[in-house]
């Protein structure tokens, strides 16, 4: 019976992985993906029956095939020198700062660890025990913890594209703080108390466990692996979210061994650090996370490109590019595919000043000269 309390869960779990595997190859390719191998016929088909094959929708499917193609082209002349190792140092990715990008998945994901869910998930039964909680019970109960947690998942379904990345991250943070320090308070009431009182002050220092647990699994627990998808040029995308997989390991892996010693240590108090990681996180994210929510993979690469790496120097940056580049941003009037022009003069997407009006694309990447986002319409 033991064997299978533990087996089943996992064994269920096999279930839907192969419901999963049989409708994927029914799926169509991404677009991007198809343009990138080559097959532009099977990309504006799916591109047209996503946005539509008539009138006005026709045409954005198009716009939009082009500013993809045109994309696409850039990101292969800097593939080269895009491998892990020159990734994580943005050595050869110019203005794509492609460095600046596997830093902030890096530490997303490491934060994603500090602000707490690895500390609750380790404290639980203590403060389950302080509640009056019998060892009988605590699987219930923690059980019911978890199963609110994964019902907290579908918050995002209804939220993370209304409100933004940021947002999410933001409003997660302030309630997972919160709960942290009052969680540890209550915890420590419940110590120094006995009998009733003690089980009152238990049972408060559960409830915001919960509600810890619930806010993470509505926030930060998808942002963190939604964002690295979002933020890389196509070209590097599985590598990047590889990194992110990196700074997950690093965050779980130091948070794991450290954890006894801090519970040991500190007892309660050691849910004050992570209540003090869930007030840092806000400013962490407010200066150096842009927001990444309806946008696509060519206004990204436009927002990436400000040398600073301040976020309202980014969109401020942005804005300016935006302007002065309708055709890659907005799906241009005239859809047209990128030339490659290996005889023009360099000039970066940073010059804001030096560029004429009449200049459409800009360099991107500066790894090679004459590689163009933004092209001359006299050329």
């Amino acid at each position: 019976m033991s064997a299978f309390i533990w087996g089943f869960p996992i064994a269920f779990q096999i279930v839907p992985l192969l419901g999963l595997f049989t409708i994927v190859w029914f799926f169509p390719e991404s677009p991007r993906w198809l343009t990138k191998v080559g097959r532009e016929a099977e990309a504006r088909c799916i591109l047209g029956r996503l946005r539509g094959e008539e009138g006005e929708d026709r045409s954005k499917a198009e716009m939009e095939f082009q500013d993809i193609r045109s994309i696409a082209e850039i990101e292969r002349k800097t593939s080269h020198s895009q491998n892990y190792l020159y990734m994580l140092f943005g050595i050869g990715s110019g203005e794509l700062h492609i460095g600046r990008r596997v830093q902030l998945v890096i530490w997303l994901q490491i934060m994603q660890e500090w602000i707490g869910i690895a500390g609750v998930t380790i404290y639980q039964p203590t403060v389950f025990r302080i509640a009056g909680i019998s060892n009988a019970d605590s699987g219930w109960v923690s059980g019911l913890n978890n199963t609110i947690y994964m019902l907290s998942t579908l918050v995002c379904v209804f939220t993370l594209d209304r409100i933004g990345r940021r947002w999410t991250l933001y409003w997660g943070s302030v309630v997972m703080g919160l709960s942290m320090f009052l969680a540890g308070a209550f915890s420590r009431l419940g110590i120094e108390h006995t009998g009733d009182a003690a089980k009152l002050y238990g049972g408060a220092a559960v409830f915001f466990v919960y509600l810890f647990t619930a806010t993470f699994g509505a926030t930060w627990l998808t942002v963190p692996w939604l964002y690295p998808a979002e933020i890389f040029p196509l070209e590097v995308r599985a590598r990047g979210n590889a990194w992110g997989v990196v700074g997950w390991s690093i965050g779980n892996g130091w948070l794991t061994l450290l954890c006894p010693v801090m519970f040991d240590a500190l007892d309660e108090k050691a849910l004050y650090i992570f209540g003090a990681c869930n007030v840092l996180a806000i400013p962490m994210v407010y200066c150096l996370y842009p927001e990444t929510n309806q946008r696509t993979l060519e206004e990204i690469n436009l927002v990436f490109a400000s040398d600073s790496i301040w976020t309202w120097e980014a969109e401020r940056n942005f804005m300016i590019l935006k302007e002065r580049n309708a055709e890659l941003v907005q799906a241009a009037e005239e859809a047209r595919m990128l030339d490659d022009h290996d005889n023009n003069s360099s000039g970066g997407i940073g010059d804001k000043e030096e560029k004429s009006a009449d200049v459409e694309m800009k360099r991107l990447g500066g790894a090679e000269e004459g590689q163009w986002l933004l092209e001359d319409d006299n050329l």
